[in-house]
């Protein structure tokens, strides 16, 4: 699936390698835009070794790099990284100058909302805007004007390539709680699954992409330096996914700390956060945390605010905090604090 970008056409392996997921419709709106401009595609297929062929083939597809070379070589031949969206071009390397100038921002908050008024600047033919509603973030794209027969291919490839800068900009997973679009189900619907992780909604009021609003506090981890590399491959921003979630050790404290019923084992909370056990300790570990390590700093602050601010029973606050007995959480709290929770409460 392509994203404007600065990729190069050259592709590191052979672009028919992994599994064919991408529709080639998007291959069709690609060859349409040569067209438009009265151009031959042959030497980007030939560079992404798609045969003439497959375009007349509704249900064929192909590998996620053969759509990074197509598009990277289309990119460049057009010289328009919108390949024909668009009312205008626009040029090699737009889409690489809206990342630079988000680079400076606080936050991805703040970095999305620049993306998209930058984006504006480019072309008014859509527009972009992130909102926030119920703990939900929600990254908008409406139409201006009509996109034609490049609606879906316009529309997915640029929420795909907002995600992916701001997984990007973050250095984080940012997984989707739900996909909005307004056209139809296409033919290809089962290749959505690959698009974009979540459910997808078709026939929708509007296009969007609905994410946890957490996310948008997240630091920008990237600098210049950075982003020349990223522009080498800039296309992978929608191919491979990211595996690190740094929002995760927040979500698991939250969770431990309302429902502390969950922090007996693993399996529970991990399947709380809709994880595998094995993903949940993996993505710990990458953020340089443990399970065990958050589950004693839930449990201590829990206890000091119970042992602070009531006089329950202290069975109660073992309860309360997690433990299955009163003796095990005086064990750990002495461990904590090197006091009894009785000689903490009395001090």
């Amino acid at each position: 699936m392509p994203t404007p970008s600065h990729a190069k056409a050259q592709p590191t392996s052979l672009p028919t390698q992994g599994r064919a997921e991408t529709p080639i419709s998007f291959v069709q709106a690609i060859v349409a835009a040569y067209a438009a401009r009265g151009m031959d595609p042959w030497k980007a297929l030939r560079t992404a070794q798609i045969e003439p062929s497959l375009l007349h083939k509704p249900n064929a597809r192909i590998t996620a790099t053969q759509m990074e070379v197509v598009s990277g070589a289309a990119m460049q031949e057009l010289d328009d990284e919108g390949l024909g969206w668009f009312s205008r071009r626009l040029p090699w390397g737009s889409y690489g100058m809206l990342v630079r100038a988000s680079l400076t921002a606080p936050n991805l908050g703040v970095a999305l909302k620049r993306w998209g008024r930058h984006h504006g600047l480019l072309t008014q033919d859509i527009d972009v805007q992130v909102r926030v509603q119920d703990g939900v973030a929600q990254l908008d794209l409406h139409e201006v004007t009509s996109l034609g027969a490049y609606r879906e291919f316009c529309v997915v490839s640029v929420l795909r390539n907002a995600l992916g800068v701001a997984c990007w900009l973050t250095d984080s997973r940012i997984p989707l709680l739900r996909t909005t679009l307004q056209f139809s189900a296409p033919a290809h619907r089962a290749s959505y699954r690959v698009l974009f992780d979540g459910p997808t909604e078709f026939d929708a009021p509007n296009h969007s992409l609905q994410f946890d609003a957490g996310y948008l506090s997240l630091p920008v981890r990237r600098d210049e330096a950075a982003l020349q590399r990223m522009l080498q491959r800039a296309l992978l921003l929608t191919v491979r996914p990211y595996r690190r979630d740094r929002l995760l050790v927040e979500k698991v404290r939250h969770t431990l700390a309302q429902h502390p019923e969950h922090s007996r084992n693993a399996e529970d909370l991990a399947a709380r956060l809709n994880l595998s056990t094995r993903t949940l300790h993996r993505q710990l570990k990458e953020e340089g945390a443990s399970l065990q390590q958050l589950k004693d700093a839930v449990r201590r602050d829990l206890s000091i605010e119970l042992l602070h601010r009531s006089q329950r029973p202290l069975k109660q606050i073992a309860q309360a905090a997690g433990f299955q007995n009163e003796k095990s959480f005086i064990r750990a709290f002495k461990g904590w604090t090197g006091q009894t929770p009785d000689a903490f409460r009395s001090a």
